[in-house]
């Protein structure tokens, strides 16, 4: 059984990360994302790598292939069921571990989280932010939900599980070298391609001369 540092880690490597499956996929999900990725990515410029840290199924991933079709991907994700169903893809190099984990092996142009860092304990975000900012040649796309002041909200019952915050803003504040290149809001009642209500930040950083 693996071992993890925290009940956050203990929770989406288990059964609850199981059921997430089921209930998050599906070609909507997908056009939502493509949807999404389309406007970030207006503001970057070549793109031709990319790694998300908590890949989950590939759902943003698989969005992200149509829009750069000749990019690689990575992919890290914390749940056996889910990187299983991620290597099945075909064109993600899977990590399957925590993100903390994870060992920072190379570089990418496009560095991505999209609902997940809302379920670190923030204790440990000093550690995730480091690990984004090591892996990402340029860009770094945050996408979750975006509070003012620090909060954590009950998640399906459960306590300790979901924390809301600035997290572009802690990144922008921890990493000088790093800043905002555009900012976003997706709808969880958008007509077309809801999401659920994700405030997504593009940060870009500076590049050595």
């Amino acid at each position: 059984m693996d071992s993890y540092k925290s009940e956050q880690e203990n929770f989406w490597a288990g059964d609850f990360g199981n059921e997430y499956i089921g209930r998050n996929e599906g070609a909507a999900i997908v056009a939502g994302n493509t949807a999404l990725f389309a406007n970030i990515l207006q503001k970057t410029c070549g793109v031709e790598s990319v790694i998300e840290f908590g890949a989950n199924i590939g759902l943003n991933l698989r969005a992200l292939k149509w829009l750069l079709p000749q990019a690689t991907f990575a992919g890290v994700e914390i749940n056996r069921q889910a990187a299983t169903q991620l290597g099945q893809l075909g064109f993600v190099d899977v990590f399957h571990q925590s993100i903390l984990d994870y060992p920072v092996y190379a570089k990418h142009d496009f560095v991505l989280t999209k609902t997940v860092l809302i379920h670190i304990a923030p204790e440990h975000l000093p550690a995730v932010y480091d690990k984004l900012y090591a892996s990402s040649s340029r860009y770094i796309c945050v996408a979750e939900y975006y509070s003012q002041d620090p909060v954590e909200i009950t998640y399906r019952g459960h306590t300790s599980k979901l924390f809301k915050r600035d997290f572009a803003g802690d990144m922008l504040k921890r990493f000088p070298m790093l800043s905002l290149i555009s900012y976003g809001f997706a709808y969880q009642s958008d007509p077309l391609f809801p999401q659920d209500d994700i405030t997504w930040f593009l940060l870009e950083k500076k590049l050595s001369v």
